[in-house]
């Protein structure tokens, strides 16, 4: 399927003025919102314009709720303009009397179908600075979108998302004049009956064991992101790339980690609060859901590691990155370099060579004397390498790749050294490992592990002029680390000794890595049989003082008997010499 055009009526890009001049950002430290102080509800004066876009299929009744809802917002009606996509629904969905005057319904670009296919037709079709997504079965409350927009107003590039309440349904749904009047009035909890269990529990716990998602890591930022109710600046959405299209399921997620590595801050916006009618998909089919969506979620999300179990996988987003500059360098030290960063442990890794490869005409030549023979090689060395890929220049950064490794050519990074970066840096929360390799006339010769996100967050709020790297140190922190340790080698010290084959350092470590398994199991075995060995050898001391007790009982009952015997044989003797003494006195 190709994917509809995104593009819109020019509007003015955040973090710009009207005249087109850039406007400062305000600098946003991680994921932490805090910083940025929100302004309350009813208390201030917006400015944006908003383009809700609701994708539906059928549901013709909710549909009529939701927009009765959009009329009586408290954010300035002449801002906000409400693009309905009929995604192929029979009959097709028409506008109700009530809803917003600026309303449009639009169908689904030809060619394709379903929510992220509808999304893109109506992002196209939205003239608003900021898109909000909401589902054709969410209900608003007055100040929703008014809680969206503040975050809007304060920056360029975040990304809000709403509170879900979810209805029972048990009774007939009110009428849309009475939701737009509740709406209105500010009775919008009192119109359904909530569900007993939501199943967004884990959503709640998961923003409050973070710090209201402030001190959320990198990693976790998508998983916020879900599309029911869920707003972001036109521009950064764009940027983005919208949403994919050959996603059918969790096309939200996935739209959220490239978010994530567009530099977004998420916001979970507590009192942006709206019904969803009835339980979601998710909620009531939750095992079949994650089945269905884990191949597709696997192949774009590389941060979700546990889905990556399969060895010698090759997938759609790479984990790193590994750039290497040939422009310049020898084939064999950039072979070198390559060679190495595919020979990683790490199993997820591509690379990108750059270089004048436009300049290689097919045009005669003197073979052996081309001054271009080093691209020609190495363009010929890994023309049907699935993992290397070729350009011109170095993007600013390797979205949507979560990290990328630029390594200088000639230097070639362990098996395990990768793998360990990006664990530092986890650990850290860093945006940007630099490694000192070496130290020549120009200055330290340096490879360096950046962070996608935290590049495009400090590409967004850098001023003119001003180095990324400081930004980036500010905003997520830089360290400098020594790149022996973390066995970096140059070229002519791990080259060509194992270049014939790329993977056998890999091989190398897998097959150590099998062999303590196999002594890791012996050992699991050995003390099973301990264990088994020690029960049986309880029990029998068990028994044994068991038999003990009982051999003392019956001697202890054999002492009572002989010593009764021994009174009873006493008392006998003592009468039988009682009537002989007595015999003896009556005879004389």
């Amino acid at each position: 399927m190709t994917a509809p055009e995104t593009t819109a009526p020019e509007t003015t890009a955040p973090g710009t003025t009207a005249s087109g001049a850039r406007a400062p950002e305000p600098r946003v430290p991680g994921n932490d919102y805090g910083v940025l102080e929100a302004p309350a509800l009813g208390d201030w004066s917006p400015h944006l314009t908003v383009s809700v876009v609701i994708p539906a299929h059928g549901g013709q009744e909710r549909l009529d709720l939701v927009l009765a809802a959009l009329t009586a917002q408290s954010y300035p009606a002449h801002l906000v303009e409400a693009v309905v996509v009929d995604d192929g629904s029979e009959p097709p969905l028409r506008l109700p009397e009530i809803a917003p005057e600026r309303t449009r319904l639009v169908r689904s670009a030809p060619g394709g179908w379903g929510i992220a296919w509808a999304m893109q037709s109506g992002t196209a079709a939205a003239e608003g600075r900021v898109i909000l997504r909401l589902d054709s079965d969410v209900v608003p409350y007055r100040d929703h979108l008014e809680a969206h927009l503040r975050w809007h107003h304060l920056a360029g590039y975040l990304v809000v998302t709403g509170r879900l309440r979810f209805t029972a349904l048990e009774r007939t749904p009110p009428a849309p004049g009475e939701v737009r009047a509740a709406v209105a009035a500010g009775r919008a909890a009192s119109l359904f009956d909530p569900a007993p269990d939501s199943g967004h529990d884990w959503l709640d716990e998961l923003v409050a064991s973070h710090r209201g998602f402030r001190d959320a890591p990198p990693a976790l930022l998508h998983r916020i992101h879900l599309g029911a109710t869920v707003s972001a600046p036109a521009g950064l959405l764009r940027a983005a790339g919208g949403y994919d299209p050959a996603l059918p399921l969790g096309e939200d997620t996935e739209l959220g980690y490239r978010l994530t590595q567009a530099g977004a801050v998420f916001v979970p916006e507590g009192e942006a609060v709206a019904w969803h009618l009835g339980t979601t998909t998710a909620v009531r089919r939750g095992a079949e859901v994650r089945r269905h969506n884990q191949p597709f979620i696997a192949d774009r999300v590389p941060c979700r590691r546990r889905l990556r179990t399969d060895p010698g996988r090759q997938w759609l987003v790479p984990y790193v990155d590994v750039v290497v500059d040939a422009a310049g360098a020898s084939f064999e030290d950039v072979r070198a370099s390559v060679d190495g960063a595919l020979a990683s442990t790490l199993p997820d890794v591509a690379v990108t060579v750059a270089g004048p490869w436009s300049s290689l005409a097919s045009t005669r030549r003197a073979l052996l004397d081309d001054p271009l023979l080093d691209l020609r090689l190495l363009r010929a060395q890994y023309a049907h390498d699935g993992r290397v890929s070729f350009a011109e220049t170095i993007a600013p950064t390797s979205a949507p790749a979560p990290f990328r490794l630029v390594c200088p050519a000639g230097w070639v990074p362990g098996a395990d050294s990768l793998r360990l970066l990006v664990e530092e840096a986890e650990r850290q929360g860093a945006g940007l490992l630099l490694l000192a390799l070496d130290e020549d006339d120009s200055g330290v010769v340096a490879a360096r592990l950046e962070r996608t996100a935290a590049l495009a967050r400090a590409l967004l709020v850098a001023r003119d002029g001003e180095p990324l790297d400081d930004v980036v140190a500010e905003l997520y922190g830089a360290a400098w680390l020594d790149g022996e340790s973390w066995t970096f080698r140059p070229a002519h010290r791990a080259f060509p000794s194992w270049a014939s084959n790329r993977n056998r350092e890999a091989a190398r470590w897998r097959a150590e890595a099998e062999a303590r398994a196999k002594e890791a199991e012996r050992a699991r075995r050995q003390v099973a049989e301990l264990k088994t060995e020690l029960r049986r050898l309880r029990a029998a001391a068990a028994k044994g003082l068991r038999d003990t007790e009982r051999w003392r009982e019956k001697a202890e009952q054999r002492r009572q008997e002989a010593a009764d015997l021994r009174r009873t044989m006493e008392r006998t003797l003592l009468r039988r010499a009682r009537r002989r003494l007595r015999r003896l006195r009556e005879g004389r």
